[in-house]
């Protein structure tokens, strides 16, 4: 071979990797700038928090860090751009924010929430759980002080790392220790990632316990009636052994990113997953799982309205949560994987129905054994996972107890019920692995010391 032709070689080697490289690049934009636009959206509109910070930490990182935000406040909108690409998202109230995908924002802003979220009580009025309203002088049995001398160095010493942004301890159902970032406070509503998960198993209970959903039963979608899909269960679905193909992976174009970022139905792009192992086989951590059964929770209803009038009349406003946003997608699905705000308070009201075991105020939420089965292990995942909860039967936690359960989302979002110690407790912030996330073990071993 010449020079001149191992010139042009090399040349046009080069030429097709960068090619490539655009290519993928360009794959990646919707990602990129819709992460951007979503989250500052909802971080802006439904939490309340200042779009400055929200750049500073939330979306610090990676190319998400290289967009170009602009927030307007007139049409409540976010628009992101990076490079070529650009996305918006939009605040509509009750519904959060949404990205613009697969429909026109004219079709979207012609939605309206029409939910009475009027729950018939006033939370500044009602008694703790329902309400917010707490004794001033109560003992539970825990060391006070030392408690509240740890919840001051989690939020203003960083002795446990990362950036907390709320903090909740209840003990013997009773809040015991309460902190947030300066800023922050009881009445904002924090993303909840995957904590989400937590909840949409909750609303399976719920249906569950009503007889109108049947976890044994295969889920019966239309689209999975002529192959192998057609054995999928409810169960599997909620244990997270599905059988489908999914790719969690949140640095890349994975299916997860795809399906939050770029898709305008979350719940029918995961439904199109092939089939990879037997249902209840294997065990894959899938968000797409969470959005197929969303899906399913919503197909119960004549109507997304009589969906979410569900969710807040027959569970939210059963155990407390008045405020909360659980935002939908372009196409009016719940998404059941990320997309919940609510308070701190919620979040343990939350755990604190979990801890007695789907009782609330004296009335029972959850049906009967719902909880003992949402703790039970699915079968192939060595005890770290139930149903849309995680466990400690493998001690993945060595300083809690092996009966602790926990919801746990992206960024840090835990919220842990630790039966045997009568205790819930709630952390929310920015904890980014590896290199900024927040001691779990050791903080919740110091919790536990104070009892």
């Amino acid at each position: 071979m010449t020079k001149k032709k191992l010139f042009y070689g090399i040349v046009l080697l080069l030429a097709l990797i960068l090619a490539g490289a655009a290519l993928y690049i360009n794959s990646l934009m919707p990602i990129i700038t819709g992460y951007a636009a979503k989250n500052l959206c909802s971080n802006v509109f439904v939490s309340g928090r200042d779009a400055r910070e929200i750049e500073e930490i939330d979306l610090n990182f990676s190319f998400i860090k290289f967009t170009k935000n602009k927030v307007d406040f007139d049409e409540q909108s976010v628009t992101s751009r990076f490079l070529w690409s650009r996305s918006k998202a939009i605040h509509r109230e009750g519904f959060g924010a949404t990205l613009i995908r697969d429909v026109s924002e004219e079709e979207l802003r012609e939605a309206v929430y029409a939910v009475d979220t009027n729950p018939g009580y006033r939370p500044d009025t009602t008694a703790w759980p329902l309400g917010d309203v707490v004794p001033d002088t109560l003992d539970t049995g825990i060391d006070k002080p030392a408690v509240t001398e740890i919840a001051r160095k989690l939020m203003s010493d960083n002795a446990y790392g990362g950036i907390p942004f709320a903090f909740v301890v209840l003990h013997k159902g009773m809040p015991v220790a309460e902190a947030y970032r300066s800023g922050l406070g009881k009445d904002t509503r924090f993303l909840s990632w995957s904590v989400a998960k937590s909840f949409t198993n909750a609303i399976t209970g719920v249906l569950m316990g009503m007889g109108k959903m049947d976890i044994s039963e295969p889920a019966g979608f239309e689209e999975w009636k002529n192959d192998e899909r057609s054995k999928i269960t409810v169960n599997d679905l909620l244990q997270m052994q599905s059988g489908l193909e999914w790719n969690e992976d949140y640095g890349s174009r994975s299916d997860v990113n795809l399906m939050l970022f770029d898709k305008g139905d979350m719940s029918d792009f995961a439904l199109t997953s092939p089939m990879e192992h037997q249902p209840g086989t294997e065990w894959k951590y899938s968000s797409g799982t969470a959005n197929i059964l969303t899906g399913l929770i919503m197909n119960q209803f004549d109507s997304d309205t009589s969906c979410y009038a569900f969710v807040h009349d027959k569970f939210f406003e059963k155990i407390g949560i008045t405020d909360a946003v659980f935002e939908v997608d372009a196409s009016g699905t719940l998404v059941g994987s990320s997309y919940l705000y609510a308070t701190a308070r919620d979040y343990a009201r939350f755990g604190l129905l979990y801890l007695n075991d789907g009782m609330f105020c004296g009335e029972r939420i959850l049906p009967e054994g719902w909880v003992e089965y949402t703790r039970t292990p699915a079968s192939a995942s060595g005890g770290r996972y139930g149903a849309l909860f995680w466990l400690n039967r493998n001690r993945d936690y060595p300083s809690a107890p092996e009966d602790m359960f926990s919801c746990q989302g992206h960024d840090g979002q835990m919220i842990y019920i630790l039966p045997s110690n009568d205790l819930v407790v709630v952390v929310l912030g920015f904890s980014q692995r590896p290199d900024n996330t927040i001691d779990f073990d050791t903080l919740l071993g110091d919790i536990l010391k104070t009892i």
